[in-house]
């Protein structure tokens, strides 16, 4: 499912409001979410996502970010898995956080799911952090958002980033070793890349 027409990184998305139910049945398990307009894959659970989830460790109990969480299907289906780990979710759209919200509360899962530019409102280190970037942001900005995520990993943490092969995950890959001492491909599906991130190089951990 593509993105809605208008960008889905933006604060307060003007189109109209129309949040819609759909069902996801995922890993034996079903959930309920809620989307709407001027978020990004409306109505359903676009490929990246699926792959990054696919990737992401099964067994998991320590402090995991979900970065550019969006209506929330990453940060809450971890939950679910993984009932110990303690979850923040964050967007730095306003429709998405409530969406989110929504959902935490839909399929009777806690987590914690602030509003934030990148992780200018997020305080500590995270174990885990799962990014889907907004391609479409421009590579300066999704770099931006690597690096600053990187500061915020745990000494022992890996971040898992998913991009498709035509809107540059070699590239990507290639900046990515200059921040992390193992950047390993962990998934490749439909053209998208998971990548594997551990080990900050800029000594902040």
């Amino acid at each position: 499912m593509k993105p809605d027409t208008q960008q889905y990184f933006t604060n307060r998305p003007k189109s109209k409001s129309n949040a819609k139910l759909f069902l996801i049945h995922w890993h034996g398990r079903d959930f309920s979410f809620y989307t709407d307009h001027g978020v990004f894959s409306k109505g359903d659970l676009d490929w990246g996502t699926k792959v990054l989830l696919q990737a992401l460790p099964h067994h998991f109990s320590g402090k995991m970010l979900d970065l550019g969480c969006g209506w929330g299907p990453v940060g809450l289906m971890m939950k679910a898995m993984n009932p110990n780990a303690h979850i923040t979710m964050s967007d730095i759209n306003e429709r998405a956080v409530s969406l989110a919200r929504r959902n935490a509360k839909e399929n009777r899962l806690e987590a914690d799911i602030l509003l934030s530019d990148g992780m200018e409102n997020l305080k500590g280190l995270f174990d885990l952090i799962a990014f889907n970037p907004p391609i479409r942001a421009g590579k300066t900005a999704v770099y931006h958002l690597f690096h600053e995520a990187s500061k915020q990993l745990a000494k022992e943490g890996s971040i898992f980033i998913v991009i498709r092969k035509q809107q540059g995950a070699a590239s990507a890959q290639k900046y990515l070793g200059t921040l992390f001492e193992s950047v390993q491909t962990v998934a490749k599906e439909a053209g998208y890349h998971v990548f594997q991130c551990e080990g900050c190089l800029d000594g902040t951990v």
